[in-house]
């Protein structure tokens, strides 16, 4: 029986790490892990040009904890005003990693979205030429679109012809939640990944609404069916270089959780690897997360994975608090609804 492991340090390929007082509050649990991280743009205001992803980038530095060694990889948000030789630039700079596409009104803070996918296809073709990659909230927003189906027809009616009218644009799929997304990327032959979350790993819309309603696991994209669950653990553990760690953690004060409209999101920064490596154990692939985790994201992004090394023990049940305490107020930890077994120790 396998009780260490070690492989090198995880980054993060979809994080939310706010802003002001609740940036200070939750960074801490995300640097002590991981060494890179996808920062998502959707503050208010969000991120849309090359002088604002500096300016934030310098918050989250000045919000680092002395000692603590972590790279925020920062995004743009795409608006149907953005201006393509922005992007580029700040690109070739190394100030910008990617550039975020959110679907108007599909998750928090998504408001300045795009409408019109006909006004964002400039920017997407010059992209394209520069190779800047599009990381993609995948969903519908129509009204008449069942939320447990948003993704499979944004796949359908959105993704679809985007990759074929923009040959060359490298795509990521965050935060897949659905086979329908899991057969689309496997049926890419280039251009195309996809993170996975660790609540997308554990949880299925049972959690969300059977018994209660419980809203420390509401996300959006909403968990679906367990048979979407377990497409999900298959891919993950495969192997397949085109998936890799997102852990989408995005917290929310519970005030802003436990209300009558409640905010769409997970926070799993603080026990994100103990749960994946709980998810790899019992798929007997621990000897797959390392790729998962650590490889296929810098592959796909064209890094070079991290050197250094952490190392994950198994023993007594790891010992979380149940919430973080924030200058906003406490954020509640995600519960995966069963012991925790692996520390990480080094």
């Amino acid at each position: 029986m396998t009780t260490t492991l070690t492989l090198r340090r995880p980054d993060d390929w979809h994080l939310h790490l706010r802003d002001g007082a609740m940036l200070e509050g939750v960074l801490p649990h995300t640097a002590q892990h991981f060494a890179r991280a996808i920062v998502m743009p959707n503050l208010v205001p969000p991120v849309v040009t090359g002088a604002q992803a500096a300016a934030y980038r310098d918050r989250i530095m000045a919000a680092l904890p002395e000692g603590m060694n972590f790279t925020p990889l920062m995004t743009l948000y795409l608006t149907e005003e953005t201006d393509p030789e922005d992007v580029v630039r700040a690109h070739a700079e190394g100030l910008v990693t990617a550039v975020k596409l959110y679907p108007a009104g599909a998750t928090t803070n998504s408001a300045s979205g795009v409408r019109d996918f006909g006004r964002v296809r400039g920017v997407l073709e010059r992209m394209a030429e520069a190779g800047v990659p599009l990381c993609v909230h995948g969903e519908v927003t129509d009204a008449d679109i069942d939320i447990f189906d948003r993704e499979a027809v944004f796949i359908e009616r959105v993704l679809d012809p985007i990759r074929r009218a923009t040959p060359g644009l490298r795509v990521v799929m965050e935060h897949v939640t659905t086979a329908d997304a899991v057969a689309y990327v496997r049926s890419a032959e280039q251009d195309l990944g996809a993170t996975i979350t660790v609540h997308h790993l554990v949880i299925n819309r049972n959690h969300i609404l059977a018994g209660g309603i419980r809203p420390h696991y509401y996300c959006l994209p909403v968990a679906k069916r367990e048979t979407h669950r377990q497409a999900l653990r298959a891919a993950a553990v495969s192997g397949d270089p085109r998936f890799f760690l997102g852990t989408d953690s995005a917290p929310h004060v519970d005030a802003a959780k436990e209300t009558a409209c409640g905010c769409a999101g997970i926070f799993t920064a603080p026990n994100a690897l103990s749960v994946l490596a709980e998810v790899f154990e019992a798929e007997g692939a621990l000897d797959r997360l390392e790729g998962f985790a650590a490889l296929h994201g810098p592959a796909f992004y064209g890094l070079p994975p991290n050197e250094e090394r952490i190392t994950l023990t198994k023993g007594a049940p790891v010992e979380l608090p149940e919430r973080i305490e924030t200058g906003d107020g406490p954020v509640t930890v995600f519960d995966p609804g069963f012991p925790l077994h692996w520390h990480v120790t080094g």
